[in-house]
């Protein structure tokens, strides 16, 4: 084929799209924290960067923050921390099992923050009041793909209680719906735009399942006091699972509390916040204790969906720290099908240009093909659950080339493995215009000795100053067991 030139090039809007500059998107392909894995503590994040305590709302553990200890480092009850979810946290805390802290700003994933989400397991989203950044979504969907756990904490329509013009329903929707990872419903579920002024939604009969049977308890029934549920659509992932119905519902519809598993990590959603709430909070709010409410078991089924999502549960897969591993295909739009989101690339490289094929769909990655002196980088961070034995990298490679050398090698592709500081851990492969044929060929790699690790693959293309070589790749996994 011909060289292309850099005006047949499509630019690469989508990084600007993910609300980054193309420059900070490479650093965070490359500079990625790597998650401490500690065997006995799980690490749960609770979120009040999006106006969780607006209103009447006190969606904290306490007021000491990042950290609650730093109000009490030995709670035995509730009031020892000051906040709506103080029974919450300090119940985990009395356990000796878990670490506890709050973010207060913008959620980030593979940064150098102390609540960066990759020093995690668990992600508590209390009923957030503003919409999450596009960055942000990308943190929160990425996490999860990569074995983190997400609990959302939903309310019923209309509660805009900072005025915003957004309540929680709409919020965790956008998330879910409106991300550059997966938008096409990836847990399975949408939240619905109702508010039932009261229910006391009854569990399913399965004694097997840790949510509902855990180290915290039995959970028989939970309560709404103004919420909402969902509907689940299994076709879309099935592993969403309905645990506690509103009244006269049952399989796909009304579903108050379920659970569902995104890439390798886990996700539960809650239809109320008043659940969660223990009555106690800083002065000036207007509480309800749904907590300790007797009618229900509020309290068991906070406790044991926590111990789930973090890795804690009895069966399963888990989060970040778990040392457990659900089978799943780990990189985010492995086939380029959504355009230039999701990798790290250089200007051009993800395009669906007619000079070149996709080996299916429309979209492929081309790194070089210029004829000049070129270097093209093409990279996307993804953590490798420590519990997985099998992590085989796999995907497709065409190599075409005006060089007509059939001993040296102008024209080079590196697939490279990097850790969170940028260097080098190992190089998997290096092909070169001698590999020039025509189709593409699948080329496989084993990653398991990185299990437990946040790491960078990188595909990185050097052209020389005459002739050119294209290297172009497709139908990318990274399939973990």
């Amino acid at each position: 084929m011909l060289a292309r030139t850099r005006s047949r090039r499509r630019l690469a809007t989508a990084v600007a799209a993910f609300g980054l500059l193309t420059a900070a998107a490479a650093a965070q392909a490359t500079v990625v924290a790597t998650p401490a894995h500690a065997a006995t503590t799980h690490r749960v994040l609770f979120d009040d960067g999006h106006a969780e305590e607006a209103g009447n709302a006190d969606w904290i553990i306490s007021t000491s923050k990042p950290d609650p200890l730093g109000e009490d480092s030995s709670p035995s009850v509730e009031t020892d921390w000051t906040g709506a979810l103080s029974s919450w946290g300090v119940a985990l805390q009395k356990t000796g099992s878990y670490s506890l802290k709050t973010a207060t700003g913008a959620l980030t994933y593979g940064g150098s923050s102390a609540t960066d989400l990759s020093n995690f397991d668990t992600l508590v989203l209390p009923e957030p009041n503003t919409l999450f950044t596009t960055a942000e979504k990308t943190a929160i969907m990425t996490f999860v793909k990569n074995g983190g756990g997400l609990f959302m904490i939903s309310d019923h329509t209309g509660a805009d209680r900072n005025n915003d013009g957004e309540d929680a329903v709409e919020i965790l929707n956008d998330l879910m719906t409106n991300n550059s990872v997966d938008s096409t419903d990836p847990f399975g579920f949408s939240i619905d735009s109702l508010n039932i002024s009261s229910d006391h939604p009854a569990a399913i009969s399965d004694s097997s399942d840790p949510v509902l049977h855990g180290a915290f308890g039995t959970v028989t029934k939970s309560l709404v006091a103004n919420g909402t549920t969902a509907t689940l659509k299994p076709s879309d992932n099935s592993s969403v699972k309905g645990l506690l119905y509103r009244t006269g519902y049952s399989g796909n519809t009304g579903a108050f509390f379920l659970t569902s598993t995104f890439g390798s990590g886990r996700v539960a959603f809650w239809g109320d916040s008043s659940p969660i709430d223990d009555g106690t909070g800083q002065s000036g709010n207007t509480l309800y204790d749904g907590w300790n409410d007797s009618s229900a078991t509020n309290a068991a089924l906070a406790l044991n969906a926590t111990a789930w999502l973090a890795g804690a549960g009895s069966s399963g897969g888990g989060g970040g720290g778990s040392g457990t591993c659900t089978a799943a295909q780990l990189l985010g739009n492995n086939g380029f099908e959504s355009g230039n989101t999701t990798w790290s690339a250089s200007s051009g490289v993800v395009t669906n240009s007619s000079s070149e094929s996709a080996r299916t769909g429309s979209y492929y990655a081309w790194l070089d093909g210029y004829g000049t002196a070129t270097t093209d980088t093409l990279s996307q961070s993804v953590t490798i659950p420590s519990g997985c034995t099998t992590a085989a990298l796999s995907f497709y490679l065409h190599v075409d080339t005006a060089e007509t050398s059939t001993s040296t090698a102008y024209d080079t592709l590196k697939v490279q493995v990097l850790n969170s500081s940028g260097t080098v851990l190992g190089t998997l492969a290096t092909y070169s215009n001698l590999n020039a044929a025509s189709g593409y060929t699948q080329r496989s790699f084993s990653l398991a000795s990185y299990a437990g690790q946040t790491v960078t693959l990188k595909f990185t293309g050097t052209e020389g100053s005459t002739l050119q070589t294209s290297f172009v790749i497709d139908d990318t996994a990274l399939n973990v067991s």
